[in-house]
């Protein structure tokens, strides 16, 4: 790490704060004992003159509420070239609405900026969200110390995947000690020991863990609780001690006098380490489950301590598998019963201390500094490349932009716990539409789409609910999958439509070439097989395109599988024939008319031959998708989809309108397939000019799209927009996106043919 030679840290100096104090002191520390030669910066956020002592090369501090302090402290940074800062965020610290101060420092830096999440809400106020949204994009990379603030920064704020790091809260890398000796020095000797931490409020449930000490005490009469922390200056600025007092009568009444112990005062790192060494149960009866973050559970974890605990999300994920116990927030009688159970269980006890202080070892300082060096030194380069470096392949829109970020917000919230919604009533799910096969499948696709290191991927609990869909949709009596169902989960019908068969088995193929999950792989291919036959008595020629594009991924799985590829060869020829029959100078096409999904006819002969080394299948779809594309151009070279008032009608221009989300989909995919077939830059403009529909180059200068959601609406009528943003149309949307956001990432996008075909 010898490049990385100066690090700014951006904390908190108030022993109010003192859990974000420490742990940036700590952090610095731990950088600085691992890379010995990094000069480190602290900058400080202070309040009234207090300041906390931490060791750094430079010392810089911040007013919180003085806004010109933020810019002098930005100035600072740069002009002594640090090359990354470290920022730890957390609500509360910094000055303005929501925090928004610290946007005057990180809009001025010339270098990367890393920040570490010490709270993700999951129901954030607007003025919270846009702040967050804002230092998230001013950031590299962000850090969490849990997977749910992974999950938490995908699902509600919508944040790339691959700019996320997960990284355990640190942990003094101290001994497996028994406690007699720590108990002797501080006045405890000879008793079992009951502990916690922290400043007190009313969320800390204290009042619960005092309410469990009679039941405890029945057990073992010599056992004291002690409650080590001074009272959040909040409550006493507020109320004074009033909520120390209400403990402390809580105590009497209770009639545990002399077994609970309230300590109130702040304690150094030293002190806090020799109270932990002496508890033989640490107790967390935290009242908010959407605790991301506890040091001090962190440190008595990795002391070697049994925790008895309630299920706040940092609990549940470091407690989970016997290292630890959780109990029901606001449960006496549990956490009674489990603190009990422990002190009277020497043998259980000492087994839980050793799995905790074991499985605790990759936390210790030195390996979090580890990992955070090695983010930093990731931003540190990225940020460089982004500066000096072009893409090779650029997808021109009309405005110049590039392609925007995946934004999953809208998606997300279209589903429940069964899957995708068809419809929504402007951004809202309409229930009574239920559910379809067809845009769950879809919605599979975006799952597959979505498994790139660049990508935001989708939680793994929903791409297996989409798949859980799509297995139960399929019905083994009539080998046909079921297409609609109500919101009451009933099938509204034994077997749906040919195109939505083949539609769900082009899902089925992706999912078995490029799933996240080698299960899920396994499943796929073998619910394709099964499948597959009944295509073959299907006289819908998009169904058989679907289909064509599934085998394209099952084949590729599975080659050695004759039948697909007998059927695939045959729904290929079948295409073929009725372009031979339909197709005039004037009408280069499969039908009669045009419809719905046009594009991915062409599209699977491509797919087909490239995959087989068939010149007629490409030459065939290269031709056709020309045309199409021709049609769907206007002269002013703005894509213009075909329709739905042009159903039904035979061998004539297109109607303009209505316009819909799927044709744009559909183009794009089928226009870059053609690019990877004969190297042609024009294909590459096409799928730009389709994808720029999206973003309001059409015909009524209208973006479609909310860049902050990711919702998409429904389609353009003559005069308007369809306000309604249902399931078709986001995954229509989400897919497009992604494959344009892949074109660019491309440094050689020239898919290699058969040399015969060059």
């Amino acid at each position: 790490m010898a490049q990385l030679s100066r690090l700014a840290f951006i904390g908190n100096s108030l022993p109010r704060r003192c859990g974000i104090a420490t742990f940036t002191t700590d952090l610095q520390q731990a950088v600085a004992e691992s890379d010995s030669t990094t000069d480190t910066c602290i900058v400080a956020m202070t309040d009234h003159g207090h300041t906390y002592d931490y060791p750094a090369t430079v010392r810089l501090e911040v007013a919180d509420d003085r806004i010109e302090d933020y810019v002098r402290t930005a100035e600072a940074l740069n002009a002594g070239q640090f090359d990354v800062v470290s920022l730890q965020h957390e609500f509360g610290i910094f000055g303005g609405e929501a925090g928004s101060h610290i946007m005057a420092l990180l809009s001025r830096l010339t270098m990367p900026v890393v920040t570490t999440l010490h709270t993700v809400l999951a129901e954030p106020t607007p003025a919270q969200r846009s702040v967050l949204n804002r230092i998230i994009g001013a950031s590299s990379r962000v850090v969490v110390m849990a997977e749910k603030g992974r999950e938490l920064l995908q699902a509600v704020y919508a944040v790339p995947a691959e700019k996320i790091d997960v990284i355990p809260h640190g942990i003094p890398d101290v001994a497996f000690v028994e406690p007699a000796a720590a108990k002797a020095k501080l006045g405890f000797a000879g008793r079992p020991v009951i502990l916690t931490f922290g400043l007190l409020s009313p969320n800390k449930g204290i009042e619960v863990m005092i309410d469990a000490m009679p039941s405890i005490l029945q057990g073992r009469a010599d056992a004291v609780y002690v409650v080590l922390g001074a009272t959040h200056p909040n409550l006493v600025r507020d109320q004074g001690e009033a909520y120390r007092e209400s403990l402390a009568a809580r105590v009497r009444d209770r009639g545990v006098e002399g077994h609970v112990v309230l300590l109130d005062q702040f304690v150094d790192r030293a002190t806090l380490l020799e109270f932990i060494a002496m508890c033989d149960v640490y107790v967390t009866p935290y009242l908010n489950e959407a605790q991301m973050t506890s040091g001090t559970l962190a440190y008595s974890f990795g002391m070697g301590k049994a925790v008895v605990s309630t299920p706040y999300w940092h609990a549940q994920e470091l407690l989970a598998e016997g290292r630890g116990i959780l109990v029901p927030s606001g449960d006496a009688p549990a956490i009674g019963a489990a603190v009990a159970g422990l002190l009277n269980d020497d043998i259980r006890r000492e087994a839980m201390r050793r799995r905790a202080y074991a499985s605790s070892r990759s936390m210790t300082w030195a390996r979090t500094a580890g990992r955070y060096l090695a983010v930093f030194e990731h931003a540190r380069r990225g940020h460089r490349l982004r500066v000096i470096d072009r893409p090779d392949i650029t997808v021109p829109t009309r405005d110049g932009f590039a392609p925007p970020e995946m934004q999953l917000g809208h998606f997300l919230s279209m589903c429940d716990d069964t899957g995708l919604f068809q419809h929504a009533v402007h951004s809202v799910p309409d229930r009574s539409h239920g559910y379809c096969v067809d845009d769950n499948a879809r919605a599979l696709l975006v799952a597959c789409a979505l498994n790139h290191p660049r990508e935001l991927r989708l939680p793994e609990a929903l791409t297996a609910r989409l798949a859980a869909f799509v297995q139960h949709a399929w019905n083994p009596d009539t080998k046909r999958f079921r297409n609609f169902m109500g919101f009451d989960r009933r099938w509204l019908e034994a077997s749906g439509s040919e195109d939505s068969h083949g539609r769900t088995l082009w899902a089925l193929g992706e999912c078995a070439r490029s799933d996240a999950s080698p299960s899920r792989r396994r499943w796929a291919t073998a619910l394709f097989a099964e499948a597959l036959p009944t295509v073959e008595g299907f006289g819908s020629p998009r169904a058989w395109a679907f289909a064509l594009l599934g085998l394209d991924g099952y084949c590729a799985v599975v080659p050695e599988d004759s039948l697909a590829e007998r059927v695939r060869h045959d729904l290929a020829e079948r295409l073929m024939s009725i372009l031979a029959a339909v197709e005039t100078r004037d009408w280069v096409w499969f039908e009669e008319g045009l419809a719905y999904d046009n594009a991915r006819l062409s599209q699977a002969l491509i797919v087909t031959g490239m995959a087989t080394g068939s010149l007629g299948f490409v030459d065939a779809g290269l031709r056709t998708l020309h045309w199409l594309m021709a049609l769907q151009t206007t002269p002013a070279g703005v894509f213009r989809p075909v329709g739905s008032d042009s159903f039904g009608d035979k061998r004539t221009a297109p109607r303009p309108f209505d316009q819909q989300p799927l044709e744009a989909a559909a183009a794009i995919s089928a226009c870059l397939a053609a690019w990877r077939a004969d190297d042609d830059s024009e294909w590459k403009a096409d799928a730009a000019r389709a994808f720029a529909w999206f973003l309001g180059d059409n015909d009524l200068s209208l973006s479609l799209v909310d860049p902050d959601t990711g919702s998409c609406r429904d389609g353009l009528h003559p005069d308007r927009l369809n306000e309604n943003r249902g399931g078709e149309s986001v995954v229509s949307y989400l897919l497009g996106l992604s494959e344009i956001r892949r074109a660019t990432r491309l440094s050689d996008g020239r898919a290699k043919f058969l040399p015969r075909l060059a």
